[in-house]
């Protein structure tokens, strides 16, 4: 497709998304770490800023790729592609497990998913790409409504995808995502997104939007991907509550 084929496609997405309402819910830090109502205000502040490339436009408002949650995990994995289905269920077959992992137990292993490709949406950052991992030294959240936890897929031990997650009132978003490069046809970041579609509903039952980061800047293949997933373009707008 030429590229006044994709803005004129892309016009008519913008024109005809579907818009939802999140709230943060700051008021639902009051009874946790201080920490969370600053990364809830921070975030907030965000989406309130404007876009340096055209300043009518708010970061996080148009085209946030986002699935609307099922009440069940079972309607999530009905919603999405046959293909997604088939992906997850391969890794499982290969013996990955997915769990929710302690980000400092593994920080060599994030070091070497992040250095097993130079290239993935883009270049990767020098520093991420050749750079130690820091500790991360989050508190523990106190509620289920606010926390920041990661999740990890394993085969034999070793961590082969990995995602940071920031859990804040309605929305669960995805923060940071990355797969092992010479992992990735066994399925794996597809088994880490399935794992925490039912983590969302079963741990954090106050979230209803699941996030992927915005779909209008992304390749075709990695919109591809996210549509495969149901993390579909939306008009949104944040309530800080």
């Amino acid at each position: 497709m030429t590229l006044l084929g994709r803005l004129w496609r892309d016009g008519l997405t913008l024109a005809r998304l579907p818009a939802v309402t999140i709230d943060l819910m700051l008021r639902e830090t009051r009874d946790n770490d201080p920490f969370y109502e600053r990364l809830t205000r921070a975030f907030y502040a965000e989406t309130r800023s404007r876009k340096r490339w055209c300043p009518l436009l708010r970061n996080w408002r148009y085209g946030v790729a986002l699935c609307p949650m099922p009440p069940r995990f079972e309607d999530w994995l009905a919603r999405i592609e046959p293909a997604a289905r088939r992906n997850l269920k391969k890794a499982q077959r290969l013996g990955y497990r997915f769990e929710r992992i302690r980000h400092n137990d593994y920080l060599a292993d994030m070091r070497a998913i992040h250095a097993s490709a130079e290239v993935r949406q883009g270049r990767m950052p020098e520093a991420l790409l050749r750079g130690e991992v820091k500790p991360c030294d989050d508190p523990p959240s106190r509620t289920n409504v606010h926390d920041y936890p990661y999740f990890g897929v394993l085969q034999n031990g070793v961590l082969c995808a990995y995602a940071g997650v920031f859990v804040c009132g309605e929305a669960f978003m995805i923060e940071q995502l990355y797969g092992h490069a010479a992992r990735q046809a066994d399925g794996v970041v597809p088994l880490l997104l399935s794992g925490m579609a039912r983590e969302l509903r079963e741990r954090y039952p106050r979230a209803k939007y699941y996030l992927n980061e915005m779909y209008f800047g992304a390749g075709e293949t990695l919109r591809r991907f996210k549509r495969k997933f149901a993390f579909l373009p939306h008009k949104v707008t944040w309530v800080l509550g």
